[in-house]
């Protein structure tokens, strides 16, 4: 079966004020996005997991889901990407990703909502 990683802030992690993210947006759709994704890429007949993560320690959370499971495809959420403040952070998940899951083809989603399609650009199911 097909695994899929997203990587992601806590939705209660992300700095709501910062003008890099796209209007509008709040823990709460944050979250439902994260569970709107996690479904289609499950009815896509795809293993998937959520990995919830904050600036301080982030490599260590990641670096530990990684350690665990082998993963197909590892998707970076938006905001890990998109935070101002969080170019070393997003660096440091990228090269954790990049030593512990090598075999793992990389996505970036624009949303939530979108995480399914940005790994099926990389992945081919069952």
């Amino acid at each position: 079966m097909t695994q899929v990683l997203l990587i992601g802030y806590a939705p209660d992690a992300v700095d709501f004020s910062d003008p890099a993210l796209p209007p509008g947006m709040n823990a709460e759709k944050i979250a439902a996005g994260i569970e709107i994704c996690l479904k289609d890429m499950r009815d896509r007949g795809w293993g998937a997991d959520f990995c919830s993560i904050r600036p301080r320690d982030a490599v260590a959370t990641v670096t530990l889901q990684l350690q665990a499971k082998t993963y197909d495809c590892v998707v970076i959420g938006g905001g890990v990407r998109l935070a101002s403040d969080g170019l070393i952070v997003f660096e440091a998940v990228i090269n954790a990703v990049r030593e512990y899951a090598p075999d793992a083809a990389i996505a970036f989603n624009s949303r939530p909502e979108n995480s399914a399609e940005a790994a099926a650009r990389w992945i081919k199911a069952g």
